[in-house]
């Protein structure tokens, strides 16, 4: 199984289509949301092509194979368009000893974990595409933001393929960063409907089992 994992929307359908077409031309299993889907917020300006309920139509087509998070521009007004849970501020996903940490940024980032931790991290809010080694030994990836990418750098989301490799890619899918994880095998998802109902701002009731990808 393969992931696209996107962070930052702010409201922009015409960006999202683009999104989209790469998640389902190249066959991606499941879409990973961190966070502000539909609003753009009082600090930034106003997206192109903002359209809320027309970002939330498109996402609701893919509701069974989302897992989203919480950014600090969503609210429960979002949550009421959307037809999958958008409110917990992070997820885990497991996967042999693998702890993977998806969160919008603004409350848990790199410099502040939750105590139990997490082999790779995948988080927004910076508009600030990363992808390197942390200090603490966790493989950091923040996948800026398609909408309003900051530091001069393109609109980017990022990508868990099938060689195990995470790559942060522009817009129309060129592979900008890439770095290698540590398990061989991939992470592959058992249930999604599951994850999304384990979802929890509680880390000790999230456990998410994910499985070995068959070869």
């Amino acid at each position: 199984m393969k992931y696209l994992v996107v962070s930052d929307i702010h409201g922009s359908l015409p960006r999202l289509e683009k999104v989209l077409s790469f998640f389902e031309r190249n066959d991606y299993d499941m879409l990973l949301i961190l966070g502000d889907i539909l609003n753009y917020g009082p600090r930034n300006g106003i997206p192109e092509g903002i359209d809320a309920p027309g970002i939330a139509e498109r996402l609701n087509a893919f509701a069974e194979r989302i897992v989203a998070v919480r950014g600090n521009c969503d609210s429960e007004v979002d949550q009421m368009l959307l037809t999958f849970p958008i409110m917990s501020d992070y997820c885990i996903l497991v996967a042999d000893g693998t702890r993977v940490f998806l969160t919008h940024g603004h409350k848990y980032n790199e410099e502040n974990l939750l105590p139990k931790g997490a082999d790779i991290l995948f988080y927004g809010h910076t508009h600030l595409m990363k992808l390197e080694m942390g200090s603490n030994g966790v493989l950091v990836c923040n996948t800026g933001s398609i909408t309003f990418p900051k530091g001069g750098n393109p609109p980017t989301f990022a990508t868990i393929d099938e060689d195990s490799f995470v790559r942060i890619r522009d817009i129309e899918g060129n592979i900008l960063k890439e770095k290698h994880f540590t398990n061989p095998q991939g992470l592959v998802l058992d249930d999604a409907r599951s994850l999304r109902e384990k979802t929890s701002s509680n880390l000790d009731s999230v456990s998410d089992t994910l499985t070995p990808m068959s070869r």
